[in-house]
């Protein structure tokens, strides 16, 4: 298949290289140089512009925020105007509202549009170990599965909508915040008492959460291994903003994603923004007068 790629980053770029590593053709754009000079070593062809990488028989998009999105698929025209057989697969964290702007857009347009975000970090990606969850037209999501098996391991299909997607991934990235909280403030507790945060968060894991995501998480966080992010923390405070923001918009209280949004501007007031978003730990150490 030819698939246009959009947004090169850690994510897109490990997403991208399982395509081509399926026998697919990509076609790669991204403000940065940089990061098209390493998917063009991976033998991805590169798009002069936004717009020249919408093409084939689907483009996938893997950008940060609405604000982005919204500058290239609604003010930046990238759509075509005239409609277009070419599926457009949303993988990026959309806000709720923002998502039925875009999809209504793309109906407008004409243009096949799928929400399918993902769960799983950069170095889950790499290993196509990622969960995708596909929201929209029926029909265009079979047409694109063969790219979704190239990059996860297992699709979840939620309807016809293509907010029910965002709304799961929002929902699911409030769950890994809380735990990110609860890891940091046992692991604050550890430390107190003179104990090792790894071996306590290892035992805890390992008698009652032996899972993936727990298992990553508490070797982060019990060895304060924040830097490289594979998520970054301003990306968790954006997260915990569309929590709010959805459930504000159907009158759903969301009290711990409060306490994460706060907790998240204590970390950047700190100096924690460019940090991995398990670094939310550092909040409850600091309470505790274990940080300087």
């Amino acid at each position: 298949m030819e698939i246009g790629f959009i947004g090169v980053g850690r994510m897109g770029k490990a997403m991208a290289r399982n395509i081509m590593k399926a026998g697919h053709r990509v076609r790669a754009w991204d403000k940065s140089a940089a990061a098209l000079a390493e998917i063009r070593k991976d033998g991805a062809q590169i798009a002069t512009s936004a717009r020249d990488a919408f093409g084939g028989d689907a483009v996938i998009s893997m950008l940060p925020n609405d604000d982005i999105m919204r500058e290239l698929f609604i003010d930046g025209d990238v759509l075509p105007r005239d409609g277009s057989a070419t599926v457009h697969v949303n993988t990026a964290t959309a806000s709720v509202a923002f998502t039925e702007e875009l999809a209504a857009f793309h109906a407008e347009r004409r243009v096949p549009y799928i929400s399918a975000t993902v769960f799983g970090r950069p170095e889950m990606a790499a290993e196509r170990n990622l969960n995708i969850l596909a929201a929209g037209d029926p029909q265009a999501i079979e047409r694109v599965q063969p790219i979704f098996d190239a990059m996860g391991k297992k699709t979840w299909r939620l309807g016809n909508e293509p907010r029910s997607s965002n709304v799961a991934k929002v929902a699911g990235n409030l769950m890994v915040a809380c735990i990110l909280e609860a890891m940091g403030e046992a692991a604050a507790l550890a430390r107190a008492y003179k104990m090792s945060p790894v071996e306590v968060l290892d035992i805890v894991v390992n008698s009652v959460f032996h899972v993936p995501i727990y298992r990553i998480y508490a070797g982060l966080i019990g060895n304060a291994t924040y830097e490289p992010p594979g998520f970054d923390l301003m990306l968790g405070l954006k997260d915990a903003k569309l929590a709010l923001e959805a459930g504000e918009d159907v009158h759903v209280p969301l009290p711990f994603a409060s306490v994460l949004r706060d907790n998240y501007l204590d970390a950047i007031a700190h100096g924690d923004a460019g940090k991995d978003w398990s670094a939310i730990a550092k909040v409850a150490a600091r309470r505790a007068g274990l940080e300087s």
